[in-house]
Protein backbone atom coordinates (compact mmCIF):
# COMPACT_ATOMS: atom_id res chain seq x y z
CA UNK A 1 0.00 0.00 0.00
CA UNK A 2 3.06 2.27 1.16
CA UNK A 3 4.61 1.82 -2.01
CA UNK A 4 1.33 2.30 -4.31
CA UNK A 5 1.10 5.63 -2.67
CA UNK A 6 4.90 6.52 -2.86
CA UNK A 7 4.54 5.53 -6.29
CA UNK A 8 1.47 8.19 -7.03
CA UNK A 9 3.29 10.82 -5.48
CA UNK A 10 6.55 10.46 -7.50
CA UNK A 11 5.48 13.72 -9.75
CA UNK A 12 3.64 16.50 -8.41
CA UNK A 13 1.00 16.49 -11.40
CA UNK A 14 -0.22 12.37 -10.28
CA UNK A 15 0.10 14.22 -6.65
CA UNK A 16 -2.52 16.71 -7.38
CA UNK A 17 -4.36 14.21 -9.17
CA UNK A 18 -4.47 11.64 -6.40
CA UNK A 19 -4.96 13.40 -3.46
CA UNK A 20 -8.14 15.81 -5.89
CA UNK A 21 -9.47 12.35 -6.59
CA UNK A 22 -9.38 11.34 -2.61
CA UNK A 23 -10.88 14.40 -1.53
CA UNK A 24 -13.84 14.09 -3.91
CA UNK A 25 -14.22 10.34 -2.85
CA UNK A 26 -14.79 11.13 0.41
CA UNK A 27 -16.73 14.13 -0.01
CA UNK A 28 -18.84 12.32 -2.44
CA UNK A 29 -18.83 9.57 0.05
CA UNK A 30 -20.12 12.47 3.07
CA UNK A 31 -22.66 13.49 0.33
CA UNK A 32 -24.61 10.00 0.70
CA UNK A 33 -25.11 10.17 4.16
CA UNK A 34 -25.32 14.29 4.54
CA UNK A 35 -28.59 15.97 2.95
CA UNK A 36 -26.17 19.04 2.11
CA UNK A 37 -23.59 17.44 -0.14
CA UNK A 38 -24.44 16.45 -3.06
CA UNK A 39 -22.84 12.93 -4.15
CA UNK A 40 -22.58 12.34 -7.97
CA UNK A 41 -20.42 15.41 -9.24
CA UNK A 42 -17.51 14.30 -6.63
CA UNK A 43 -17.97 10.87 -7.44
CA UNK A 44 -17.45 11.74 -11.22
CA UNK A 45 -15.01 14.33 -10.82
CA UNK A 46 -12.98 10.98 -8.12
CA UNK A 47 -12.96 8.93 -11.33
CA UNK A 48 -11.81 11.62 -13.38
CA UNK A 49 -8.86 11.77 -10.91
CA UNK A 50 -8.02 8.95 -10.62
CA UNK A 51 -7.98 8.23 -14.19
CA UNK A 52 -4.58 10.75 -14.12
CA UNK A 53 -3.19 9.89 -11.53
CA UNK A 54 -4.25 5.86 -10.70
CA UNK A 55 -6.00 4.49 -13.59
CA UNK A 56 -6.55 1.17 -11.10
CA UNK A 57 -8.11 2.90 -8.59
CA UNK A 58 -9.97 4.23 -11.44
CA UNK A 59 -11.15 0.95 -12.46
CA UNK A 60 -11.64 0.23 -8.87
CA UNK A 61 -14.21 2.91 -8.38
CA UNK A 62 -16.01 2.40 -12.00
CA UNK A 63 -16.40 -1.40 -10.55
CA UNK A 64 -18.03 -0.23 -7.12
CA UNK A 65 -21.82 -1.80 -6.91
CA UNK A 66 -22.41 2.25 -5.38
CA UNK A 67 -20.26 4.71 -7.72
CA UNK A 68 -19.71 2.80 -10.96
CA UNK A 69 -23.20 2.86 -12.80
CA UNK A 70 -23.36 6.72 -11.49
CA UNK A 71 -19.73 7.28 -13.06
CA UNK A 72 -20.96 4.97 -16.24
CA UNK A 73 -24.37 7.01 -16.70
CA UNK A 74 -22.39 10.57 -16.83
CA UNK A 75 -19.87 8.59 -19.34
CA UNK A 76 -22.01 6.65 -21.70
CA UNK A 77 -24.94 9.24 -21.95
CA UNK A 78 -24.30 12.40 -19.94
CA UNK A 79 -27.03 10.96 -17.88
CA UNK A 80 -28.01 11.60 -14.35
CA UNK A 81 -30.32 9.00 -13.11
CA UNK A 82 -33.92 10.16 -12.28
CA UNK A 83 -33.33 8.94 -8.28
CA UNK A 84 -30.14 11.22 -7.91
CA UNK A 85 -32.12 14.13 -10.16
CA UNK A 86 -34.34 14.26 -6.80
CA UNK A 87 -32.01 13.90 -4.40
CA UNK A 88 -30.21 16.93 -5.40
CA UNK A 89 -33.68 18.71 -6.16
CA UNK A 90 -35.10 18.04 -2.38
CA UNK A 91 -31.66 18.98 -1.38
CA UNK A 92 -31.88 22.14 -3.09
CA UNK A 93 -35.24 22.76 -1.97
CA UNK A 94 -34.66 22.04 1.37
CA UNK A 95 -31.43 24.62 1.76
CA UNK A 96 -32.90 27.83 0.90
CA UNK A 97 -35.59 27.47 3.75
CA UNK A 98 -32.67 26.81 5.93
CA UNK A 99 -30.82 29.94 4.78
CA UNK A 100 -33.88 31.86 5.44
CA UNK A 101 -34.14 30.80 8.95
CA UNK A 102 -30.65 31.64 9.84
CA UNK A 103 -31.29 35.00 8.34
CA UNK A 104 -29.26 35.30 6.14
CA UNK A 105 -28.83 38.31 3.98
CA UNK A 106 -30.84 39.28 0.98
CA UNK A 107 -27.74 39.31 -1.40
CA UNK A 108 -26.46 36.20 0.21
CA UNK A 109 -30.18 34.97 -0.20
CA UNK A 110 -30.47 36.38 -3.87
CA UNK A 111 -26.51 34.76 -5.08
CA UNK A 112 -27.54 31.13 -3.50
CA UNK A 113 -31.27 31.75 -5.27
CA UNK A 114 -29.46 32.48 -8.93
CA UNK A 115 -27.15 29.33 -8.28
CA UNK A 116 -29.29 26.90 -7.42
CA UNK A 117 -31.48 27.53 -10.03
CA UNK A 118 -28.73 27.43 -12.96
CA UNK A 119 -27.29 24.14 -11.17
CA UNK A 120 -31.47 22.84 -11.06
CA UNK A 121 -31.55 23.56 -14.91
CA UNK A 122 -28.30 21.76 -15.68
CA UNK A 123 -29.62 18.83 -13.97
CA UNK A 124 -32.92 18.63 -15.50
CA UNK A 125 -31.61 18.92 -18.86
CA UNK A 126 -29.35 16.17 -18.43
CA UNK A 127 -31.09 12.77 -20.03
CA UNK A 128 -31.87 9.91 -17.51
CA UNK A 129 -29.94 7.62 -19.05
CA UNK A 130 -30.58 3.58 -19.73
CA UNK A 131 -34.19 3.09 -18.56
CA UNK A 132 -33.32 -0.34 -17.20
CA UNK A 133 -30.45 0.74 -14.09
CA UNK A 134 -28.92 -3.04 -14.66
CA UNK A 135 -27.64 -1.64 -17.98
CA UNK A 136 -25.56 0.36 -16.19
CA UNK A 137 -24.39 -2.26 -13.51
CA UNK A 138 -23.12 -4.03 -16.74
CA UNK A 139 -21.62 -1.36 -18.29
CA UNK A 140 -19.88 -0.69 -15.57
CA UNK A 141 -18.55 -4.00 -15.24
CA UNK A 142 -17.33 -4.46 -18.40
CA UNK A 143 -16.36 -0.66 -18.68
CA UNK A 144 -14.14 -1.92 -15.15
CA UNK A 145 -12.64 -5.44 -17.32
CA UNK A 146 -10.98 -3.30 -20.15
Amino acid sequence: MFRTISALIETPARAFWFFAGFLSLILGALGAMLPLLPTTPFVILAAFAFGKSSPRLQDYLEANAVFGPMIVDWRSHGAIAPRFKRVALAMMVAVFPVSVAMSASAYVLLVQAVCMAAAATFILSRPNGPTDPKASSTQAKNLSSH
